[in-house]
């Protein structure tokens, strides 16, 4: 899915409330231990915990550019997924006639044809798209209780019904049968599609240089499937993953044993002066503590969600809405009835599906 609002500090707050109360909590805690029991001794230098939270900052840094690397080239993908079925619903609505036939076939069978192609390929991105939202045991963003939250306001549509039930508005049954007994069911769909055209080819309905343009156009959606898959069966690396969660509640646990003595000498430089104010002021460091590890955190989140652009977050690519476009646009060009064709996945929370 992919939002498409602005999200405001206010959704953000929302989203990591539980760490934030955590943060506020720690650093309150930490804070009555030095002020009010004098346990002085909380005290780490500043220098190493600044050190580690650079070393955080480049981690992070370089896993939200990672998992991003990840989401853009997956709506690449899908974007060339869009341009090539267009090209494939177009020339096979050019292409299939009875130019090179004799004698000739009626009107209606040329068009039962046509149907029959773009029909499968609909198919093919219904595969395809259920591939892609198929639970892997890396993809771990669902189970976070926000993120649970989340779903339980909006619907993904591989979740809500089966491929099976989808297949049937688009194939025969026997061809439905025959792919839905293949592990990799979007590839045993190209295969149709190959000897479907390789049999026109042979009857006269699509003539040699037409039958290798949409040979040259499977292939072309062979590659954007390999592709698509790959993304979705390598994670991104586990080392980089860990070592920057493990790094940032480092940073978050020593932050406040190097920021609350700092708050309290400068609060003791401005007693003479506002006294009230510098009596008070190491009070201060909670918040700002808890502002500090929240902004680390939520970066850190950021890209841990990042990292699965199938997986179904409100930031991921959205194939559902992509590929019920597609169809709608060539189910359009086959000059089917307007209610006949299914409408567009509607948005939730401003988010498409």
């Amino acid at each position: 899915m992919l939002t498409k609002k602005r999200y405001s500090v206010k959704d953000m707050i929302l989203w990591t409330r539980g760490e934030t109360l955590i943060y506020l909590f720690y650093a309150g805690i930490i804070t009555i231990l030095y002020k009010v029991f004098g346990f002085t001794f909380l005290n780490v230098p500043w220098t190493p915990v600044a050190l580690i939270g650079t070393a955080v900052a480049f981690m992070v840094g370089f896993q939200n550019n990672s998992a991003y690397g990840r989401i853009w080239e997956a709506r690449m993908i899908w974007g060339a997924i869009v341009n090539t079925s267009r090209t494939w619903g177009m020339k096979v609505q050019d292409m299939v006639n009875n130019s090179h036939k004799s004698p000739p076939v009626s009107d209606d069978e040329i068009i039962t044809e046509k149907k029959i192609l773009i029909y499968r390929h609909i198919a093919w991105m219904t595969a395809l798209r259920y591939a892609m939202r198929q639970r892997k045991t890396w993809e771990t963003q669902h189970t976070s209780k926000t993120n649970r939250e989340w779903r339980k306001m909006i619907f993904i549509p591989e979740e809500t019904s089966t491929l099976d039930d989808n297949l049937k508005c688009y194939l025969s049954d026997e061809e439905r049968h025959y792919v839905m007994s293949k592990s990799n069911k979007q590839t045993a769909l190209l295969y149709l599609q190959s000897a479907h055209i390789r049999k026109l080819k042979e009857v006269g309905l699509i003539w040699e240089f037409a039958f290798l343009e949409l040979e040259n156009i499977l292939e072309s959606l062979f590659t954007h499937q390999g592709k698509s898959e790959r993304i979705k069966n390598f994670p991104y690396p586990r080392q980089y993953a860990s070592l920057s969660m493990y790094l940032t509640r480092v940073f978050a646990i020593l932050l406040p044993f190097g920021l609350i003595p700092e708050f309290a000498e400068i609060g003791k430089s401005m007693v003479d002066d506002f006294y009230l104010v510098g009596k008070y002021f190491i009070w201060i460091a909670v918040p700002f503590c808890a502002i500090v590890s929240w902004a680390f955190h939520t970066m850190e989140r950021m890209a841990r969600v990042g990292e699965n652009p199938f997986e179904g977050t409100s930031n991921d690519v959205p194939i559902s809405t992509i590929a019920r476009g597609i169809e709608i646009d060539l189910r359009q060009m086959l000059d089917e009835e307007l209610d006949d064709i299914p409408s567009q996945f509607p948005e939730q929370k401003n988010v498409q599906m």
